[in-house]
């Protein structure tokens, strides 16, 4: 280690349970203002004075078709449809060839929202932030 106090430090959380290092999450969390993901990263990027960096939450993200159960896919077809604007043929094509990617980039809101549609209709949607 690179200086006792980083060691102290270190021994100390190693000792903690779980229970506590929960404890400690909602705390940092609370303190620095940043969410459970990203309280681990402001931990580890805290400098020695103190300050932690805010943490910087994805606003765009890509979705993904993962997966498209085969006994679905008129429903999940259809969901598609509505939220590309995409021909049938082409709508069942990606369907087809999932995973495939139905948005390059969508606001979280809308992300989100594609999400719910297409697992309401049986698909499976992986959020990619960017």
């Amino acid at each position: 280690m690179s200086n006792k106090k980083t060691e102290d430090l270190v021994n100390a959380l190693s000792e903690l349970s779980v229970l506590e290092m929960a404890d400690l999450k909602k705390a940092l969390e609370d303190k620095w203002g940043v969410k459970a993901a990203a309280a681990a990263v402001a931990v580890a990027a805290a400098p020695a004075g103190g300050a932690a960096p805010a943490a910087v939450e994805a606003t765009d993200y890509e979705v993904i078709l993962a997966e498209a159960p085969k006994d679905k896919a008129i429903a999940i077809i259809k969901a598609v449809r509505e939220l590309t604007g995409l021909g049938l043929k082409e709508a069942k094509d990606l369907v087809d060839g999932a995973p495939k990617q139905i948005f390059a980039t969508k606001p979280k809101a809308d992300a989100e929202k594609a999400k719910k549609e297409v697992e309401a209709a049986g698909g499976k949607i992986t959020l990619k932030p960017l």
